[in-house]
């Protein structure tokens, strides 16, 4: 919600549809607010004998706080640009991945990120973030296929949104989806898509 307060949307179907799709992926990606909001895991649950995804975890100035669940139970990346609490030692010799890549703001540079990832033979990547991260990379057109969960409530007006994207002035600016497969599970829906980037200006 708006204020922050957080619990299951979804139904229990759909949750383990998610498990699913993180058991089929390379690497989970999330971002440092979702670990400081919800402290998760990212591990694949409820699958047996499922393998454990690489947990990357966007945070660019390495905030990670020392008893982070997302550290624990798995392989982990932690990606930063700038590192002013002195933690990547720190991490590395808690067997914790770490990899630098800032853009001109500072920030951690998602090309770069993913282009490491590719390095490191990972070539599926799902998505758990909030809507910074989400948003940052829909603005860059780093996201390929969505997958969309409704749940059948109304949440108001003024609870967060999925992305953050810059308020649009006319329809044109609209990023056009190609929906490629609908379904039930339980009470909600699952939509996927695919996103139509317009062209880039020169």
């Amino acid at each position: 919600m708006e204020n922050g307060h957080s619990q299951w949307i979804t139904s229990e179907a759909a949750r383990l549809d998610v498990q699913h799709w993180r058991a089929r992926s390379c690497a989970i990606l999330t971002g440092i607010g979702t670990v400081l909001a919800d402290n998760p895991q990212l591990t694949v649950r409820s699958i047996p004998d499922a393998r454990q995804p690489l947990r990357v975890v966007v945070d660019s100035q390495l905030r990670m706080p020392l008893d982070a669940r997302i550290t624990q139970g798995g392989a982990c990346l932690i990606a930063y640009a700038t590192d002013s609490l002195q933690r990547a030692v720190y991490w590395q010799e808690q067997g914790v991945a770490v990899f630098q890549a800032a853009d001109a703001q500072g920030q951690v540079c998602l090309t770069t990120l993913l282009k490491h990832l590719a390095q490191l033979q990972i070539n599926e990547v799902m998505v758990e973030a909030g809507q910074s991260l989400n948003g940052a990379l829909m603005a860059q057109q780093l996201v390929n296929e969505l997958l969309l969960y409704y749940a059948p409530k109304l949440m108001g007006g003024q609870a967060q949104n999925m992305l953050a994207m810059p308020s649009l002035t006319h329809m044109a600016q609209a990023v056009d989806l190609t929906i490629t497969d609908i379904r039930h599970l339980g009470p909600d829906i699952r939509v996927m898509a695919l996103p139509n980037y317009a062209p880039a200006r020169s």
